[in-house]
């Protein structure tokens, strides 16, 4: 049995057993209590820690000291450890080097180019590179495209392994040259009865088969999840796209994890070096970059730009790329998970954040293993929230209602506009923690975990608390009028 497995598994025996619940029932609000007793989802399998920011005690604490699977709400733990030791301004490189003479535009060598994680390089970056490149005389390249992925050293691993969905983006697995979020977009061109797909960047050497059936439905909702793309043969680099697709979806984009963030990257670069005239007429290969200068190093977004990228759309890649980079900083290359779990917790430990209960794995939160209590995600909230850097950690956050994965949640709420909150979701988790206004002019900081088969049906008991803590919540007066 894998070790991530046994861990899961004795972590999950350990989890609930003999636990002394912090906040008994009839401390909380009875609009919660009753929707999560409408869900199914026991109370001892949820954590709840509720704390004005300027108390000195938790207005609710419920089994806060529980180690629990906070899914995507880890990325709070890397991102604030990020923004402490790397600061706002951080940015990634990518370093390139001309082997060769350059003569009248054309290479007369290999390129080569250096990765150090970069997670914001887009296809529209990737472009900004391409011209960087040729403004320095470069148009057409007689010699190989040499690619140096020393700067991580990363196990071997099998992006189907977490859920069995290897193609999902979500799986993209990290790397020291990652391009558009290791993302191959298709588009889908419906023509009279049958559907057409192209790439948005050729795929040379790769065969795509349409066997999508057309329905004469004009509704669009869960398109996606209709359709069943896989690659049968990977020897044959073939890619075939099953299922059924509404005809009145039109055209439409779908981005998949197709390939090794190395592959995607030499697609990507030659489709896009292609598409403006140039020329690379030698193979990609690996390989060590020479220890000059590079003709040309290529800058990221800062920092804060990414976070907000990641933790609004929680995007997973850019999490583990960003977790590895703290651990390159922290204690050189190469970059592993291990020393980035080092760097993490050292941080956390810094700051007085309690890491007694804190295991991880990949920092982005797609883990079976990862977990953190609700007294400690509370800890981070508070300790951020006296940060000089406070503006660009809150400023990542999804706000209620209102855009990132917050967008259709909590429509038609007081909260909309007043909660910036981080989501966490996998099978048997969901997750919420981050800040509330309330009506009374007073910001919380608020945690909730659920780790239940049922944790799905927990919206309702979410939306609750926090529509209490805005409006019901009152410790001047010391007045709690709905609860049990």
């Amino acid at each position: 049995m894998p070790f991530f497995r046994i861990v899961s598994r004795f972590l999950s025996g350990l989890l609930f057993a003999g636990l002394a619940v912090a906040a008994h029932a009839e401390s909380l609000p009875s609009a919660f209590t009753t929707a999560l007793q409408q869900a199914g989802i026991p109370l001892d399998h949820v954590a709840v820690v509720v704390q004005p920011l300027d108390a000195d005690e938790p207005l609710i604490s419920h089994n806060a000291d529980a180690a629990l699977n906070p899914a995507s709400v880890m990325k709070l733990v890397t991102s604030f450890a990020a923004l402490n030791q790397l600061g706002p301004d951080y940015v990634w490189k990518t370093d390139v080097w001309a082997e060769g003479p350059i003569r009248n535009g054309v290479l007369e060598g290999d390129l080569v180019i250096k990765g150090y994680g970069d997670p914001t390089l887009t296809l529209e970056r990737m472009w900004l590179l391409q011209r960087e490149l040729r403004a320095r005389g470069v148009r057409h390249i007689r010699g190989n495209l040499v690619l140096d992925l020393s700067d991580f050293e990363l196990p071997v691993s099998d992006p189907g392994e977490f859920d069995g969905e290897p193609l999902a983006l979500y799986n993209a697995v990290p790397g020291a040259l990652v391009a558009n979020f290791n993302a191959t977009t298709l588009r889908l061109k419906p023509d009279g009865n049958v559907i057409g797909i192209e790439p948005d960047v050729a795929l040379p050497g790769v065969a795509i088969r349409s066997d999508i059936a057309l329905t004469e439905s004009a509704a669009c909702n869960g398109w996606k999840d209709a359709l069943a793309p896989s690659i049968p043969d990977p020897e044959r680099r073939e890619l075939v796209v099953g299922g059924r697709y509404p005809r009145g979806c039109g055209e439409q984009a779908l981005s998949l994890n197709l390939f090794e963030p190395a592959v995607t990257f030499d697609f990507l670069f030659r489709g896009l070096w292609a598409e403006t005239g140039g020329t690379l007429g030698g193979q990609t290969v690996p390989g060590m970059a020479p220890e000059t200068p590079p003709l040309l190093r290529f800058e990221s977004l800062p920092l804060t730009d990414a976070l907000i990228r990641l933790n609004k759309y929680s995007n997973n890649l850019m999490a583990r790329n960003l977790f590895l980079t703290l651990g390159t900083e922290a204690y050189g290359p190469p970059a592993t998970p291990d020393k980035g779990a080092r760097a993490v917790r050292e941080d956390l430990a810094q700051r007085g954040i309690s890491t007694r209960k804190l295991v991880l794995e990949n920092g982005a939160g797609l883990s079976r293993i990862e977990r953190i209590s609700a007294g400690a995600l509370n800890q981070l909230l508070r300790a951020a929230y006296r940060s000089p850097l406070f503006a660009e950690f809150e400023s990542a956050l999804p706000i209620a209602a209102t855009d990132g994965t917050l967008k259709r949640r909590f429509k038609g709420s007081t909260l909309t506009g007043s909660a910036h909150l981080k989501t966490g979701t996998l099978r048997d988790v969901s997750a919420l923690a981050g800040y509330l206004d309330t009506m009374s002019g007073r910001r919380v900081s608020f945690v909730m975990l659920v780790n239940h088969a049922k944790a799905n049906r927990s919206e309702a008991a979410q939306r609750a608390l926090l529509e209490w803590v805005q409006s019901e919540m009152s410790l001047d007066s010391g007045a709690r009028d709905d609860v049990r």
